[in-house]
Formats: C-alpha cells, sequence, structure tokens
C-alpha cells in the first residue's frame, strides 16, 4: 500500500520512482567499437587506435576492438561512425586529415565535422618536419627560403598523396615564405622517402616517426619542426618559429569522435579516462618512443580547437586549389 502511494505521488509530481544512478545504464556496459578509417598496420593512427583501446579495456573493464574501414581518404570509416547509433558503442580514432583537410578538399567527403560529431579528446599530435636532401645548399629554413626563392620551382617536394599532412604543410609552406616548389604524390611515404634519400625529390614535409632515423644517421637535414615545441624525438631539430618562421605550424593530431548525440555523461567518461591513461610516465613514454607527443584536454577545448583546425587547412585547401572529386 505504501509502495503505491509513493510510487503515485512521484508520478504526480514528475519525478523518478528510480534513484539518479539506477536511471542511467552504466557505461561501458558492453564491447565497443573503435573504429579506424585506414588500413591496419600502417602509420601512426592504427598502433596508436590499438594501445590506447587496449588500455581503455584494462581501465574501464570492458572490451575496445579495434575495426578498420579504410577508404576515401578516411571518409568511409567517418561516414560509417556518424550513421552508428549515438549509444557509446562506437567510436572513431582519426585524426587532422579526415576532420579538418577532407571537408574542404571532398566535394561531398559524406559526413560534417562539428554537425555530426561530438569532440571527445585529441590523444596526441604527430609534428611534421621539414628535410631536404643533404646535396641541397640549405642548412637552415632561412637558407631554403632564399634559394627557393631564387630557383622557383626548382625543388620538388614529395608527399603521401594530394590532400595529406604533407602535402598541406608543403602548401602551407609555400604559402607563408611566398615561395614556389615543385609537389610530387605518391602512394604512400616508403616511396617518397627512398626517392628523398636518393635525390629524385630534393624535400618532405614528413611526418617525424617516419624520417627520425634518417636525420640521426645524417641521410637527411632536419631545418624545422612544424609544432609549437620541439620534438622529443629529435630534441635538437628547432621548431619553425625558433626558426625565424612563426606561425608555421603543421602537425597530424589524433583524437577521438563520437556520433553525434551520444550523452554527454559518456563522452565526460571517455575523455576522463583519456586523460587518465595521458598522465601516467609508462603510457606517455611508449607514445613518445611513437613520435607521439600526448596532448588531452577537455571535449570544450577539443571543439574549440577544431574550430580554428577546420578554418585553418580550410583556406590552406582552397588558396591552393586542392580538389578531390
Amino acid at each position: 500500500m505504501y509502495r503505491r502511494l509513493l510510487l503515485a505521488i512521484v508520478s504526480a509530481f514528475g519525478f523518478s520512482a528510480l534513484p539518479a544512478h539506477a536511471q542511467t545504464a552504466p557505461w561501458p556496459n558492453g564491447p565497443v567499437q573503435v573504429v579506424v578509417p585506414f588500413g591496419a598496420g600502417g602509420g601512426t593512427t592504427d598502433p596508436l587506435a590499438r594501445i590506447v583501446s587496449e588500455e581503455l579495456g584494462k581501465q574501464l573493464g570492458a572490451s575496445f576492438v579495434v575495426a578498420n574501414k579504410p577508404g576515401a581518404n578516411g571518409n568511409l570509416g567517418a561516414v560509417f561512425v556518424k550513421r552508428s547509433a549515438p549509444n557509446g558503442q562506437t567510436f572513431l580514432f582519426t585524426g587532422a586529415g579526415t576532420l579538418a583537410t577532407n571537408p574542404a578538399m571532398y566535394k561531398d567527403p559524406g559526413f560534417s565535422t562539428k554537425a555530426d560529431f561530438e569532440p571527445v579528446v585529441v590523444v596526441g599530435s604527430v609534428a611534421n618536419i621539414l628535410v631536404v636532401n643533404p646535396s641541397l645548399p640549405a642548412k637552415n629554413v632561412k637558407e631554403l627560403v632564399d634559394y627557393l626563392k631564387k630557383n622557383p620551382d626548382k625543388v620538388s617536394f614529395g608527399s603521401t598523396g594530394n590532400g595529406s599532412s604533407m602535402h598541406t604543410a608543403g602548401e602551407l609552406f609555400r604559402q607563408k615564405t611566398s615561395t614556389s616548389m615543385t609537389h610530387i604524390p605518391y602512394n604512400s611515404a616508403g616511396p617518397a622517402t627512398t626517392d628523398l634519400l636518393s635525390g629524385n625529390i630534393q624535400a618532405m614535409f614528413q611526418l617525424v616517426p617516419g624520417i627520425s632515423q634518417f636525420v640521426s644517421n645524417k641521410k637527411v637535414t632536419a631545418l624545422a619542426v612544424m609544432s609549437p615545441r620541439r620534438s622529443p624525438t629529435l630534441p635538437d631539430v628547432p621548431t619553425m618559429a625558433e626558426a625565424g618562421f612563426p606561425g608555421l605550424e603543421s602537425y597530424t593530431w589524433l583524437c577521438l569522435m563520437a556520433p553525434k548525440g551520444t550523452p554527454k555523461a559518456i563522452v565526460d567518461r571517455l575523455n576522463e579516462a583519456v586523460n587518465k591513461l595521458l598522465v601516467q610516465p609508462a603510457f606517455r613514454e611508449r607514445l613518445i618512443a611513437m613520435g607521439v607527443e600526448p596532448v588531452g584536454g577537455t571535449p570544450a577545448e577539443f571543439s574549440a580547437f577544431l574550430d580554428s583546425e577546420i578554418k585553418k587547412w580550410g583556406e590552406v585547401v582552397r588558396s591552393a586549389h586542392i580538389v578531390v572529386e
């Protein structure tokens, strides 16, 4: 009798009879799929996603499974997550190329970064680094700029394809320094790096993990990293700002995104879990050994950063007339 009366009173005043913690199912309450929109094994995105997923599984007591869904330079995997239920069971692990460059480069990538996703957290960043073949008469960025202005289009720089971070970093450099180089797109970083070592191309805006060994053994000359701070992997290489060219920043940030409409409690819990990982010394050292600088932060901070990156790279892409149908 008392229970029926209590339920009637609660119902009349619009309250739930259940305690707050019982109203929402705990998360995670089943396997979590982490979608990487690129192939397995290559680059930095997939290995980092697997390391993060493994540690999140341990911390949160659930299975975090990486699913590779490559295609269209990351667009296909992004669309898959966009269409997934916003219930905390599917997340996107990708980076700047997919979320900040593709929307400007593709006529219809199939998604809108801010309209279709909830920003969760930036896990880490990987800096682009300007490297040149030692035969080029430039030992610092100023000498390279001077050489390029005297020899327009004589220097070729390689990338992993139109719209890749190596390409857009080169375009940003050309625009900011008012210089001219010839862009040579490759299908992957390996052949481009091989041609840089042999002198078939003279420069690259490579990612630090892909070129650090050749910098260390002096097979290539590193002029500057395009990040706000020096790379822990190559601490002797100056930043662009230190080299006299502030504002010339290009780095691939890698992040977690959720489908739009995912409950804030889930987004915040995942954000908190990742930030806990990023302050653990052993985990940080693992990332740094990969050439990844740990980042972290709140969803709100990531959202504001995302706005600035979409604007920045959209302008670079449009100015360089980079278009992929």
